[in-house]
C-alpha cells in the first residue's frame, strides 16, 4: 500500500506541472516555489504578444534585486508600410517618426520592447526591459511585464517573449520594505496650524483672482524635488512658446515625444510658479494631462523647505468666462489628481515620510480662475523627501 500512495502522488505533482507548462502561466524553474513564495529564486513568464500586460504573480518588497531577461520573438501584422510584417525581439524595434504619435505605456521605449512597472494602478511607472535589466524594486509591488505597443498592434500579433526572473537580493523584511507602494501614512509634526493659517488655500491668475486648490506639500532639497518628479516619469514643462517651438523641433529630429508644452502661469505668494510639471501621453498632450505648479515657501520643516503645489487634471477644454476664450477644463474631482501625485512620487522610494492634514479652514468647493467648478475633502498631502544622495536613492 506504501508503494502505491508514493506512485500515486508522483503522478499529481507530474500531472500539476504539465498541466501549468501547457496553459503558458507563471511558473517557477528548477522546481523552486511558485510565486509568492519568500524561498523562489527563479520564475519563468511567458508575455503573450496579443496582451499589454502580463500579472507575473511575482510581489517584490522594497530593496529587492532581480535580473530579468528574455528571448523569443513576436510578429506584427502587414500593413501598407511593411507588406510582409515585422518579427521582432525583447529589445524592440527602432524608433521611427512614426513612433512620435502613439500611445506606448513607455513614452520613449522601443516598439513593441517588452517592459516592466511595479503595480497594476494608473500611478505605476511603466520602465524599459529590453532583452535584459538588472531591477531594484524601489518599494514594495506586484510585478507586471509587458509590450510597448498599441491596442492596435496587438490585436494582430503572434508569438511572445520567454522572461526569466532571478532574485539577486530579496531585500529585507522590514515594515518599510514590505509597504506596499511607498511608506505607510505616519504624522509629520512639523506641519503644524500655524504653517497651515500661513498658507493660501488658492492660487491665483495675475488679475488676482483666486483659481487652483494647494493641494500637496512637499518637504525637501530642490535637488530632491526635481529627483522625485524625474524618477516618477513627471516632465519639466517649457517656460515660454520659444522654448516650446525649440523643444518640439529638437524632440523630433530626435525621434523623442513632445511632453513639455507649457502651461499659464500662476501665482502664490504673489510670484509665478517656480515649477511647472506634467505627466500625460504624447496623443493627448495638448487636451488631457496631469499636471502641477510648484512654489517655494517661506517655511522651513526640520531642516528643509516646505514647497505647496497646486496639482490638477485637464481632460478637455471650456470657454474661459473672463474672456471667453478656449481653456483647459480640470476634472472637478480634484482629490484625484492629488493621490495620483502621492502614487506616483510615493512609488520612486524618494518618499519616506507621507500623511494627509486637514486645515482648520478647508476648501471643499471653488472655482478655477477662468469659471469651472471643483470639489475637495479639503485635505492637504504631505510628503517628505529623503536627504540621501541622488545616486544612493535608486
Amino acid at each position: 500500500m506504501r508503494k502505491i500512495l508514493i506512485s500515486s502522488k508522483a503522478f499529481v505533482v507530474a500531472l500539476t506541472l504539465s498541466i501549468l507548462s501547457a496553459a503558458g502561466s507563471v511558473s517557477a524553474q528548477n522546481t523552486a516555489p511558485q510565486p509568492g513564495s519568500p524561498n523562489a529564486t527563479s520564475y519563468q513568464v511567458d508575455v503573450d504578444a496579443t496582451k499589454q500586460w502580463i500579472d507575473s504573480k511575482i510581489d517584490l518588497r522594497g530593496g529587492e534585486k532581480i535580473k530579468i531577461t528574455a528571448t523569443g520573438t513576436i510578429t506584427y501584422s502587414a500593413d501598407k508600410k511593411h507588406p510582409d510584417g515585422r518579427t521582432l525581439g525583447p529589445e524592440g524595434l527602432p524608433r521611427a517618426f512614426e513612433d512620435l504619435i502613439h500611445e506606448y505605456a513607455v513614452t520613449d521605449g522601443g516598439h513593441g520592447e517588452l517592459i516592466g512597472r511595479l503595480g497594476s494602478d494608473d500611478g505605476a511607472q511603466p520602465f524599459a526591459v529590453g532583452a535584459s535589466l538588472d531591477y531594484l524594486a524601489p518599494v514594495a509591488g506586484r510585478l507586471f511585464l509587458g509590450i510597448n505597443q498599441s491596442m492596435r498592434d496587438a490585436a494582430g500579433a503572434k508569438g511572445n517573449f520567454q522572461v526569466k526572473i532571478e532574485v539577486i537580493d530579496p531585500g529585507l523584511s522590514t515594515a518599510t520594505a514590505i509597504a506596499i507602494g511607498g511608506p505607510p501614512e505616519t504624522p509629520v509634526p512639523g506641519i503644524t496650524p500655524a504653517i497651515l493659517a500661513a498658507i493660501p488655500r488658492r492660487i491665483a491668475d495675475e488679475q488676482h483672482k483666486p483659481g487652483d486648490m494647494v493641494n500637496i506639500f512637499i518637504i525637501g532639497s530642490q535637488a530632491q524635488l526635481e529627483r522625485v518628479f524625474e524618477r516618477a516619469g513627471w516632465v519639466r514643462v517649457d517656460r515660454s512658446v520659444e522654448n516650446t517651438v525649440l523643444n518640439a523641433i529638437t524632440d523630433s529630429i530626435e525621434k523623442k515625444d513632445y511632453l513639455t508644452m507649457p502651461m499659464s502661469t500662476l501665482y502664490l505668494f504673489d510670484r509665478p510658479q517656480d515649477y511647472g510639471f506634467a505627466h500625460a501621453e504624447p496623443v493627448r498632450v495638448a487636451m488631457s494631462r496631469n499636471h502641477l505648479r510648484v512654489w517655494k515657501s517661506t517655511f522651513v520643516v526640520d531642516g528643509q523647505p516646505l514647497w505647496c503645489i497646486a496639482a490638477t487634471h485637464d481632460i478637455g477644454f471650456e470657454r474661459d468666462q473672463r474672456n471667453n476664450g478656449l481653456t483647459h477644463k480640470i476634472d472637478p474631482a480634484i482629490d484625484g489628481e492629488r493621490e495620483y501625485v502621492n502614487d506616483t512620487l510615493s512609488g520612486t522610494g524618494i518618499v519616506v515620510q507621507r500623511t494627509h492634514v486637514t486645515p482648520a479652514d478647508p476648501l471643499t468647493t471653488a472655482n478655477t480662475a477662468t469659471g469651472g467648478s471643483f470639489h475637495s475633502d479639503g485635505r492637504i498631502l504631505v510628503l517628505v523627501l529623503s536627504q540621501a544622495p541622488a545616486d544612493a536613492a535608486q
